[in-house]
């Protein structure tokens, strides 16, 4: 099946232990390095400040996103949205010619 491209956000859960997942960092950028390396992660950028990461996923469906996001070790802490992205140029977007 082909893959399209995903942003999830990701914003840090109310209750989640950030003690914890400051401890869990590294083992969060190794796991973001083996999911690049087979394209199925891109980009992750952190807006720490505002508790919000924003991760590139590639998948097959919305549902796909999500669960490589839960793969992660911080996934746990983690409410997700996730939103399908199209280029640039893409003729037609909701609806619109």
């Amino acid at each position: 099946m082909a893959h399209q491209t995903f942003m999830v956000v990701a914003t840090f859960k109310t209750d989640a232990d950030m003690a914890q997942v400051i401890d869990l960092i590294p083992d969060e950028i190794a796991k973001v390095e083996e999911l690049r390396g087979v394209q199925r992660m891109g980009a992750v950028h952190v807006a720490f400040e505002r508790g919000t990461v924003f991760i590139e996923v590639m998948a097959a469906d919305e549902s796909e996103a999500v669960s490589t996001v839960h793969e992660l070790p911080l996934g746990r802490f983690f409410d997700l949205d996730a939103f399908a992205t199209t280029g640039p140029g893409v003729p037609e977007v909701a609806g619109r010619p």
